[in-house]
């Protein structure tokens, strides 16, 4: 874990990120249809969750750009870190409350998916709002919405809005003519974010669902 201070004049982003932090203080979110057919297809085949590996997927992408993992460090000073894990919520249905987990990340997927597994049985049932303590500095957070379709959803976060890291929420997943598509709403800060990066993220997610194959385990390494 290695948080990179940004030296300021040398960043070609200045402009952009002092008039959306400073003068237009500015976030927004998107939301967007990921089609995971044959992801899911493949996920029921090997009995893997679709939960951890959406998580996944979106840390992957994440740690594959540094415009994603750029944010103020505690003490204040802009950088980005080297790499970033989850920090995910689970839902308590007897409660009918949440906690927030989180996982360290490994671009090997079957690593990651043990060590998810494994939070679980520890901390799954742990109702409180940090379920797992000790959360290092270079997580980001995704929660799940899945019980509805939603074809919007916007976080009204009243702080300075100086977060810049990406928020993510997944929706529950419905099907559409011969897919099965996936609602997933990010907030991001205009600061450190342009559409162009915003529509890299989702096409990069989709390739990456499309591509499951590669990824995922050859075998039925999780199948009980």
């Amino acid at each position: 874990m290695n948080f990179n201070p940004i030296v300021m004049d040398r960043w070609s982003r200045k402009p952009y990120f002092e008039h959306y932090l400073h003068h237009v203080r500015c976030t927004y979110s998107m939301t967007a249809n990921i089609d995971i057919s044959s992801l899911l297809s493949e996920l029921k085949n090997k009995q893997i969750k679709l939960y951890p590996a959406l998580i996944h997927m979106i840390t992957t992408v994440v740690n594959h750009h540094r415009e994603f993992r750029t944010c103020f460090d505690s003490e204040g000073q802009l950088g980005y870190w080297d790499s970033m894990s989850p920090s995910f919520t689970i839902f308590h249905d007897a409660e009918k409350t949440f906690s927030s987990i989180w996982t360290l990340y490994g671009e090997d997927f079957h690593d990651f998916y043990r060590r998810y597994l494994d939070d679980m049985k520890k901390y799954g049932s742990v109702t409180q709002f940090s379920a797992k303590e000790n959360e290092p500095p270079n997580t980001f957070p995704i929660s799940s919405i899945p019980w509805v379709s939603f074809t919007g959803f916007n976080l009204n976060v009243y702080d300075e809005g100086t977060y810049l890291l990406l928020i993510f929420t997944i929706g529950k997943y419905f099907q559409q003519d011969d897919k099965i598509l996936l609602p997933l709403s990010v907030q991001f800060h205009h600061a450190v974010c342009d559409g162009y990066h915003a529509s890299m993220l989702y096409n990069e997610l989709q390739s990456r669902a499309d591509a499951c194959t590669g990824w995922l385990p050859n075998d039925n390494t999780f199948r009980s």
